[in-house]
């Protein structure tokens, strides 16, 4: 195995953009228009990337997938820097307040607008 990539499903791509780009500086590297919206769509920034998918898209690439449950799923983001991800994210509530975990690390969690929770954790150079 070389990578793992999350895809996520969602009802609309646009709505999670600015979260990822704006605020976290990621950039996107594909994109296939569906419509007049997004139906898919690759973001990336070093070496994380995610991406997203509408129903509508799953239904025409993969109908099999469809009844996939959207916005339901969860994120673990290792950073070296949880300060500047926390001012990045200046006025979104978070869903766990700020906190060190027993596994050692400094973590914040927080729902992106498409209803996917999304863990940033910083771990102490000794622990991780």
């Amino acid at each position: 195995m070389q990578k793992l990539t999350p895809v996520l499903y969602v009802e609309a791509i646009e709505p999670a953009l600015p979260f990822w780009i704006d605020r976290l500086g990621f950039e996107k590297t594909a994109a296939v228009p569906q419509g007049e919206r997004l139906g898919f769509v690759i973001l990336q920034k070093g070496g994380v990337e995610i991406m997203y998918q509408t129903r509508e898209s799953v239904a025409e690439d993969v109908p099999a997938l469809v009844d996939t449950p959207m916005g339901g799923s969860c994120l673990f983001v290792q950073v070296d820097d949880l300060d500047a991800v926390a001012r990045a994210l200046e006025g979104i509530t978070p869903v766990v307040p700020r906190r060190k975990t027993f596994y050692g690390a400094d973590e914040l969690i927080v729902r992106e607008p498409c209803g996917n929770v999304v863990t940033f954790a910083q771990f102490d150079q000794q622990a991780g």
